[in-house]
């Protein structure tokens, strides 16, 4: 039996989702504690697959995962979902679950993802959100911002925008759009794809910020996708800033 799991889980003190190896459960990933819970319900070890694997510190609103269950073990969506919760530490918590069919993947099958970065703004004494978002020191020009991301909308090679590009895989996506919320205190940029390669969400935003800090015009946006390296974009934002905040299905 396949289940599909929406999860919402606090980065902070995970090594991300992926598992990093050996015995289910025993590293500090997501994954990994996942599949402790789940292969003690079933009673042999068990995997479980993510839409998205989430780096270190990274935090997610409604990551998707799916897990074939054994058909002789008996329980329906819901005992399983109130099973794995009970055992799972408090900042993971599986919100929904229920049966899928049985071709299901849940990383294969999306065909969209959206992230969202959260800034807190200079002059924000919010002691709350300092796990949550990244304080930037300095005055953003968000409308220098929105212009910047214009530029990178659309279907592109971002090979400067990823760490650890493999040769032998494509790093061309399509970012279908790049979005502001802005208050007094906070900036969200949230960013909509067909996928996203290892840590662009986080280079793009601090890319982004040296934009709106002024130590980089909106229009060498073309040319660091054109160089095609690493060096030529900005900084990596902070883990804590970002959030897996949907992913998306036919």
């Amino acid at each position: 039996m396949n289940y599909r799991m929406k999860i919402q889980y606090d980065g902070t003190r995970y090594k991300g989702w992926q598992r990093q190896g050996g015995v289910s459960g025993s590293d500090a990933t997501i994954q990994g504690k996942m599949e402790a819970v789940l292969s003690r319900y079933v009673g042999k070890e068990i995997q479980i697959d993510g839409a998205g694997r989430t780096d270190a510190g990274v935090h997610a609103m409604e990551q998707i995962a799916n897990v074939h269950v054994p058909e002789n073990v008996s329980g329906t969506p819901e005992e399983l979902k109130e099973y794995i919760n009970e055992y799972l530490p408090e900042d993971i918590r599986v919100t929904a679950v229920e049966r899928a069919g049985e071709r299901f993947h849940s990383r294969l099958n999306a065909i969209g993802k959206r992230y969202e970065y959260h800034i807190m703004k200079a002059t924000s004494e919010n002691v709350f959100q300092r796990k949550y978002a990244w304080k930037v020191l300095g005055i953003l020009n968000t409308e220098q911002m929105r212009i910047a991301a214009d530029f990178l909308v659309g279907k592109h090679d971002f090979r400067s925008f990823c760490s650890k590009a493999s040769k032998k895989k494509s790093t061309v996506r399509t970012i279908r759009s790049i979005t502001f919320k802005e208050t007094e205190q906070d900036l969200v940029i949230c960013f909509e794809g067909d996928g996203f390669l290892y840590n662009m969400v986080r280079i793009l935003v601090g890319t982004l910020v040296e934009v709106g800090l002024g130590k980089r015009q909106p229009e060498e946006m073309l040319e660091i996708l054109e160089r095609k390296e690493r060096k030529y974009a900005g900084e990596t934002a902070p883990a804590q800033g970002l959030f897996l905040a949907k992913v998306y299905y036919d």
